[in-house]
């Protein structure tokens, strides 16, 4: 793995950045992620566009190839109550690679937060761009979702 630091960004230049820059950033959240899935739309695509309301705990995924989107994790039981917001890269791109990762409850398999990490594929800036606490159950099944 090999980040690289501009400034006060991170870049990456391997496929594994992206993992170990959302376990570093948990770790200072003291809520280390210990479980992780990356995102890929059923047309096999890997790259999306994102929208977050971290207030609401809701995440949307839009595929750069066939346009569906797709509410991550358990997005679905709070997307009314949402307002989510597109996010953009510092170069202002808005296609990532996303990668989530979970922290769950010691001794249990029951999600306690979630985080969104994200890889721009136009200047390869990886960092995690949003996180809360999250409550929904079995973190296998959650992350079947992202």
């Amino acid at each position: 793995m090999a980040l690289t630091n501009k400034g006060e960004f991170w870049y990456r230049t391997t496929s594994g950045d992206t993992r170990a820059e959302l376990r570093s950033y948990s770790i200072a959240n003291r809520h280390e992620a210990v479980r992780f899935a990356a995102s890929k739309c059923n047309c096999g695509c890997r790259t999306f566009a994102l929208q977050t309301d971290e207030e609401a705990g809701v995440a949307i995924r839009t595929c750069t190839d066939c346009g569906q989107e797709h509410l991550m994790g358990d997005s679905a039981d709070h997307v009314e109550k949402s307002s989510p917001e597109a996010h953009e890269c510092v170069c202002e791109n808005e296609v990532f690679e996303l990668m989530s990762g979970v922290y769950v409850y010691e001794g249990t398999h029951d999600l306690r937060w979630y985080y969104i990490a994200c890889h721009c594929v136009e200047c390869n800036l990886g960092g995690v761009f949003a996180d809360w606490k999250c409550e929904a159950g079995d973190a296998a099944g959650f992350l079947a979702k992202v």
